[in-house]
């Protein structure tokens, strides 16, 4: 069986209020991490000043001032600075966001079996949970 050292990885921009994630969104990173349903590989602090420019902090610049100084990240530098700037296209001016670069560690095993039986996932999309909840509660109403 093929053994990949890494999982499929996913960049998700985590919106919120101020420069830094309050203590709410801070321990939902923690609990996912905690949890083994994700490892940290990346983690980045984007902030988009009213004027519209971009200030990029590493973990290691932030951490300790946001409570995430004892995380441990895995692998650093997977979301390039393009990456950065494409997916802050959507921080609205004066607003601030958290990338995370995970890997899906439950689909670490899928990714391993299906190359040794010589497939690949071609295509995922994600639908967001908001979206999820909206139209089950509309078909069950």
């Amino acid at each position: 069986m093929t053994e990949f050292r890494y999982g499929p990885v996913e960049l998700i921009l985590v919106g919120f209020e101020g420069e830094r994630p309050g203590p709410e969104i801070v321990d939902a990173f923690r609990d996912v991490i905690d949890a083994g349903a994700v490892r940290l590989l990346d983690l980045l602090f984007v902030t988009r000043s009213p004027e519209g420019e971009l200030t990029v902090l590493e973990l290691d610049e932030a951490g300790d001032s946001i409570g995430l100084d004892a995380v441990a990240l895995e692998a650093t530098g997977l979301a390039s600075i393009e990456d950065v700037e494409e997916l802050a296209s959507e921080i609205p001016a004066g607003s601030s966001a958290a990338l995370l670069v995970v890997e899906l560690t439950w689909a670490k095993a899928l990714a391993s079996k299906l190359a040794a039986g010589r497939g690949s996932v071609i295509s995922t999309e994600r639908i967001p949970a908001p979206v999820v909840n909206e139209v089950l509660a509309a078909i069950t109403a």
